[in-house]
């Protein structure tokens, strides 16, 4: 008898084992339905899409079981899925859900904002005693409970928080009864998230029971602005070096090895290590700079394997253990990158992009970022003219959840003729600043979009791959800038307003920071999600909670 987790088998349920690990209890897996019979208390991390869960629980004998189970009054946490399979229905499935609560969860509308809702936001509770400052906890999702009391009374009566997005104000936790459930994800919401979970655990079972006092449910009606913070993000370009070790790297122009004898400090250890000409550059080993990034504060982090597992990823046992590693003290988002594509291992072992996916989301990964793979499934999307559902991102996002799936794209610049150009992308052309850099003054140019690293042009610009990826279910675009990688001149501000006014899903930028004002100038002058970086944190030239200071001056939201 004890506290039990139930995993229906799909999505990235490890991190909650490793919160739970961290925080020093013990548990026991779900792994057969007289398992429900045994647990006094149980946790549903799900992760993913409705119809997905409905029926793997239904496929694994477990959606009766989990239903007696919350109807026999033992405590019970649903996570994200886990507090919605507990309404009636959903838009997203033709499968029923539980049906414990008398509504039915809805998409998102994308008027006035970007759809999957993807980063740190406040939960407001609802007795107005407790709204004095509320928490931030991360949320990654598409469809939501609307909060309503005059339009679903009975609905409200179940939320204990709500958050405001866009316009739209929903239901981020529930809390009646022997039920507690929240839409964000608890255990990748740092301290805050973790204090959470504790606390629940840390009550006596029979409290974890009983109702919460009567309080007054007031209408809430929309603020003037939602409390979506700006997301700043970590990334690590990981490859083996030369002695076969995996070492977190960066390149200048994708070139990543010593141009010449140096000298230099480990990052955040002061000791100073020899680099010799033509080894690959070496900034630090992955799962440490990780763990130094969430502690500074860090959103998200990104690892992108950049050379080791292009041909067999399922075979690249050190990457996967980088990721289980990184996962057990890291506690907010991590994105992986790099080979999740369709594969055929040496001894012709066919691996799908899916298959691929799905071990480093049991490894610890969130998400997942698909490169290349990304433009030819474009590419033929637009010589068919519909989707096939077989490419990398329409796989995965429908098993999943489009919010699993980042699409990572490496644009280079085409200059034209400012005056003559009328080509097929003329409608795309970007003229460069008069007050811009000196080497972009008085140009003209559109995006090509590129695979391999950049190595390699394809034709298509970077508005028909940013359509294209979100009709195929991308939840986010990441936006590298070939022309300014490593250059230290900001972010291509032309390029990222380019590609936010041409999809409705979150955009990242990437490529070029080199100080705390070029992030405050791409969140001021776009209205991108999130901003990551690489080099300039690994030699710790800018420091993210320095970012994070830089953007609360200029009244910019950013979880702190």
């Amino acid at each position: 008898m004890g506290l039990y987790l139930l995993d229906y088998g799909a999505g990235n349920v490890q991190s909650l084992a490793n919160t739970l690990t961290k925080l020093g209890h013990e548990f026991t897996w779900i792994t057969h339905p007289a398992d429900f019979d045994k647990a006094t208390s149980l946790i549903f991390p799900g992760v993913g899409a409705f119809e997905n869960a409905i029926s793997h629980l239904r496929s694994k004998g477990f959606l009766e079981p989990l239903r007696h189970y919350i109807n026999s009054g033992r405590p019970y946490f649903g996570i994200c899925i886990g507090l919605q399979v507990l309404f009636q229905s959903s838009t997203e499935s033709p499968s029923p859900g539980l049906g414990l609560i008398p509504s039915h969860i809805e998409h998102f509308n994308d008027i006035d904002k970007a759809v999957p809702h993807i980063g740190w936001n406040a939960a407001h509770s609802i007795d107005p005693l407790n709204e004095a400052d509320p928490p931030y906890y991360y949320f990654v999702h598409s469809y939501r409970a609307e909060y309503n009391p005059e339009k679903y009374p009975e609905v409200a009566q179940w939320a204990y928080t709500i958050t405001q997005y866009g316009q739209e104000v929903f239901i981020s936790s529930i809390r009646k009864g022997n039920v507690f459930a929240t839409q964000f994800h608890p255990e990748k919401s740092g301290a805050a998230g973790l204090a959470l979970i504790d606390s629940w655990l840390r009550l006596p079972e029979r409290a974890r029971s009983i109702p919460p006092s009567p309080r007054e449910l007031l209408p809430r009606p929309p603020r003037a602005k939602h409390g979506l913070t700006k997301r700043v993000i970590a990334c690590m370009d990981v490859r083996a070096n030369d002695e076969g070790d995996l070492v977190v790297t960066k390149g200048d122009q994708y070139d990543v090895r010593e141009k010449a004898e140096t000298s230099a400090p480990t990052p955040g250890s002061g000791v100073i290590i020899a680099r010799t000409a033509g080894a690959v550059r070496n900034l630090g080993k992955p799962v440490a700079l990780a763990a130094r990034y969430y502690d500074a504060g860090a959103d998200e982090l990104c690892l992108l394997n950049i050379t080791s597992f292009r041909h067999s990823p399922l075979q690249d046992q050190p990457m996967l253990a980088v990721v289980r590693a990184a996962a057990e003290c890291v506690f907010v988002p991590l994105t992986i990158g790099g080979g999740i594509k369709d594969t055929v291992d040496p001894d012709g072992t066919k691996r799908s992009a899916l298959e691929v996916a799905g071990a480093y989301f049991r490894a610890g990964a969130d998400k997942v970022s698909i490169g290349s793979e990304a433009v030819y499934a474009v590419e033929r999307l637009r010589e068919i003219g519909k989707p096939d559902g077989t490419s990398a991102i329409e796989t995965i996002a429908f098993a999943y959840g489009r919010q699993a799936v980042v699409v990572s794209i490496d644009p280079r610049r085409v200059y034209v003729d400012i005056e003559t150009y009328d080509g097929p992308y003329k409608d795309e052309v970007v003229r460069g600043k008069s007050d811009g850099p000196e080497s972009e003054r008085y140009k003209a140019w559109w995006y090509q979009c590129t695979v391999s690293g950049g190595r390699e042009t394809r034709p298509l610009s970077v508005v028909q791959l940013a359509q294209g990826i979100e009709l195929l279910g991308a939840g986010e675009i990441l936006v590298n800038s070939i022309d300014r990688d490593g250059t230290g001149l900001g972010f291509d501000l032309e390029l990222v307003n380019l590609i936010k006014r041409s999809v409705k899903i979150p955009v990242i930028a990437s490529s070029g920071a080199g100080s705390t004002d070029h992030f405050v100038q791409v969140f001021c002058d776009t209205d991108v999600e999130a901003a990551l970086a690489a080099g300039i944190f690994h030699r710790e030239e800018v420091r993210i909670p320095d970012v994070k200071e830089a953007l609360k001056d200029v009244n910019i939201s950013v979880r702190r």
